[in-house]
């Protein structure tokens, strides 16, 4: 690896049409000045292993068929680990390391020395059990081995799920599907739990926070109903590379750490990547706001495309990557066909997506923007680049995204256009912190009171407990406990010393394993000019499609009623959003804005779990504590935004419905003494404070190793529920998770708020810019005078509590 700030690489050349682009980027004025970072990293070579002795003959002849007579080190490794009788494995290589293959070959080999073994694989997506289904049944054919997979999703036919059940060896699926679609009905899945020989759990990394913390329980009650059909499946789990891989694997797996082999030395070879960082030019230096990250992202990426290189443009959301899709194709109008440059993002229905798939791998799209659907190890074929709009929010993440380009071991470039955010802004001016750190840990709290109760209710369905069960980490005296509890709520009724299911509810259809709690919103173009009466259905109509779904909680910000929807590039209007029936009714417009939501949040204290004083000389202690919290969120209007130019084109009101949340938060409560006390008023002891909620989550996020979007901050300077007048009252900083109930972000700030508070004020001290901006308290009023600017407020706040 080889290291180059600003610098060209003259030894880095390809014979691709990549040369010409960076050279001319280096050799410019525009690209040049604002690259932070410049890093080559070295291509490696492959080292193989024989390919194991346990790997059946007829599996070796199709091995041999396809090229492959030797594996990487790893995956040989991984095959020989597991046929020595390894309890669990997890492999942590990076991108196009060959992963597949190392859980594929030790299930074939299971299933072929018994015929009546089975196989339940899981994805987070749709898209990638659709995709590895193909994989795994062509290596089979060409083994001439009776599998029978099948994807058991909710796209899949009604008989082809009844064969699934009664034939199918192996079963490609989701959490989501075995949560609410299997296990509730396991026995309907008694051949399959019977003869269950192993699980594999793919992208492992993506099993964080409230999400892995459910995916967990939802494997301890799998591992329950595997027990009493009388089967002890074997646990085979992959991952893009993390901190804790075995660590976060036996937590996933509910095993002991030490059961969990390790594979995450790589063998496969890695083509030469260039690494480049771009920190869009600033536009106005008295406020540090900069050019639009987007805009500057879709520039570099036209730049790829016309010189003929496959490229895939990352976006933060939906609404952005329509948007910048937009601007690519009209930033490339007649040098480029628009069919070659497409967008790929939830909310397309499955067959749009599959077909943007195929036409990825067979070469015939130049251009894809994308969210992070295509983060996943999806085959899309050869890229050469990437670039990210924004820092995707961790390191891992990051590197998973460089990882789509170069997959066949060509050189290839990845460029992170860092946005105005606090924490890009960090980063472009500490790349080595991002090029030289570990990466991130992934995080669970498989027993979080909220989500193990809710699995507990699940499991009782499922199967009655008996007194002395235990489940996951409850021991029987903590299981009594909580099913007396649910008992006394009447969820539960005890018999003979066993807990049954005592409501007519289907609790699986209650619990969401991403914390969303209603169903999808569905799409619909109306396809006509002719107005909206009442609440129509789509079946009344023929001429209405189905154009997308998107979910529930989106919906609130993209599908208010004169909302612009946009979809591959062409933009909707909503016209009618059916609240209660969850359809959102669209009619094609050619607006030359989009709309941007607009929401409101208020935060209260339900219960402080720990609390300490932070001593302020000659001042009353403040406060610091964390607990509980309820956040109540609304969508209150939109903004009209011009394409281009982002000029505000106006405004207009939105009436829906409330969204409430519980989670925890650490919070910072200044005395309204301090507040009366200071010269420069209340205001900009509020705003000075603003400043340093900002500057805390930056700090925090980048210490606990955690998404920045796992984070938010809230000012409460309002009593709620209280006689108190603002003037008496206490303004407090909440620094909140964004998981419901939380996975221990706020209790780890709290424990330590010292250190972060110090690091905080270094970080605003450390910017060069004079009253505020966006890298470090973000931007204040600029009419204030220097020592009543957000900047200097806030230093004077941190100094006054850090000394």
């Amino acid at each position: 690896m080889t290291l180059s700030l600003v610098r060209p690489a003259p030894d880095w050349r390809s014979p691709s049409g990549i040369d010409s682009v960076v050279d001319r980027w280096l050799r410019g004025n525009i690209v040049k000045p604002c690259l932070t970072a410049d890093r080559t990293y070295d291509a490696s070579a492959e080292q193989t292993s024989p390919l194991p002795a346990s790997i059946p003959p007829h599996l070796v002849a199709a091995l041999n068929g396809r090229g492959i007579h030797a594996l990487y080190n790893h995956q040989a490794r991984a095959v020989e680990a597991l046929a020595n009788g390894a309890r669990a494995l997890v492999v942590a290589t990076p991108t196009a390391s060959g992963k597949s293959l190392c859980f594929h070959l030790p299930v074939l080999e299971a299933l072929a020395k018994d015929p009546d073994a089975r196989a339940i694989y899981l994805f987070p997506t749709k898209a990638l059990a659709r995709d590895q289904e193909a994989s795994l049944d062509r290596l089979a054919r060409e083994a001439h081995l009776q599998i029978g997979a099948v994807v058991y999703d909710g796209d899949t036919p009604a008989d082809a799920r009844r064969a699934a059940r009664e034939k199918s060896r192996i079963v490609f699926t989701n959490p989501d599907m075995l949560h609410s679609g299997i296990l509730p009905h396991h026995t309907n899945w008694a051949r399959t739990f019977q003869k269950l020989a192993f699980v594999v759990v793919d992208e492992l990394h993506m099993y964080k926070g409230v999400f892995g913390s459910h995916v967990a329980n939802v494997l301890r009650r799998l591992r329950r109903i595997a027990q009493f059909h009388g089967s002890n499946p074997r646990f085979i789990g992959a991952t893009a590379t993390i901190g804790n891989p075995r660590e976060h694997a036996a937590r996933i797996f509910g095993l002991n750490e030490d059961e969990v082999v390790l594979e995450s030395e790589s063998g496969a070879p890695r083509g030469e990547r260039r690494v480049f960082m771009f920190n869009p030019p600033v536009v106005n230096e008295e406020l540090g706001i900069r050019a639009s990250y987007a805009k500057q992202a879709v520039m570099l990426t036209a730049d790829l495309v016309r010189a003929k290189v496959p490229t895939l443009l990352f976006g933060q959301s939906r609404n952005n990557v329509e948007v910048m899709l937009r601007y690519l194709r009209d930033k490339l109008e007649g040098e480029v066909d628009p069919s070659r440059i497409v967008a790929y993002r939830g909310g397309y229905l499955p067959g749009h997506r599959r077909e943007i798939e195929q036409k990825l791998r067979d070469g015939e799209i130049l251009g894809v923007v994308a969210t992070n659907a295509l983060e996943l190890g999806i085959d899309i074929g050869d890229l050469d680049a990437v670039v990210c709009a924004g820092y995707p929010g961790s390191i891992a993440g990051t590197w998973q995204r460089f990882g789509r380009a170069g997959r066949r071991c060509a050189n290839s470039i990845a460029v992170l256009v860092t946005s105005s955010a606090p924490l890009d802004q960090y980063l472009a001016r500490e790349p080595e912190y991002f090029l030289g750190a570990p990466v991130e840990e992934a995080r669970i709290d498989a027993d979080n009171v909220e989500i193990l109760i809710q699995h507990l209710k699940c499991g009782a369905f499922e199967l009655p407990f008996s007194r002395g069960d235990s489940f996951g980490s409850l021991g029987p005296a903590d299981a009594i406990e909580a099913l007396e509890f649910l008992e006394r709520h009447k969820v539960l009724h005890e018999s003979n010393g066993a807990f049954h299911w005592a409501t007519d509810s289907y609790p699986a259809n209650n619990v969401s394993l991403r914390s969303i709690g209603w169903d999808n919103v569905v799409i619909i173009d109306m396809g006509s000019d002719k107005p909206m009466v009442g609440s129509m259905q789509a079946k009344e109509h023929p001429q209405y499609k189905v154009l997308a779904e998107i979910d529930w909680r989106g919906a609130h910000t993209m599908l208010h009623e004169q909302a612009i929807y946009q979809h591959d590039g062409e933009t909707w209007q909503v016209e009618k959003f059916d609240y209660e029936n969850h359809k959102a009714y669209v009619r094609k417009v050619e607006p030359d804005y989009f709309t941007d939501a607009m929401t409101n949040m208020k935060i209260s204290v339900i219960e402080e779990s720990a609390e300490a004083a932070l001593v302020v000389k000659n001042e009353s202690s403040w406060t610091s504590a964390w607990g509980e919290v309820a956040i109540v969120e609304k969508v209150v209007g939109y903004k009209k935004i011009k394409f281009y130019t982002h000029e505000n084109a106006g405004y207009g009101d939105v009436r829906l419905p409330e969204m409430q949340m519980h989670t925890t938060s650490f919070w910072l409560k200044i005395p309204s003494e301090t507040l009366a006390a200071s010269p420069l008023g209340r205001a900009a002891i509020i705003d000075g404070l603003r400043g340093v909620g900002r500057a805390l989550e930056t700090v925090s996020a980048v210490a606990l190793m955690c998404d920045p979007r796992d984070l938010g901050i809230s000012l409460a300077d309002e009593p709620q529920n209280s006689p108190e007048s603002k003037a008496e009252y206490d303004p407090t900083l909440f620094i909140y998770e964004h998981t419901p109930g939380g996975i221990g972000l706020a209790s780890r700030i709290f424990e330590h708020r010292n250190v972060l508070l110090g690091r905080a004020l270094g970080l605003i001290e450390s910017c060069t810019c004079n009253g505020g901006c966006p890298a470090c308290v973000g931007p204040g009023d600029s009419g204030l005078d220097h020592e009543r600017s957000r900047k200097r407020v806030a230093i004077d706040l941190l100094r006054r509590v850090c000394s």
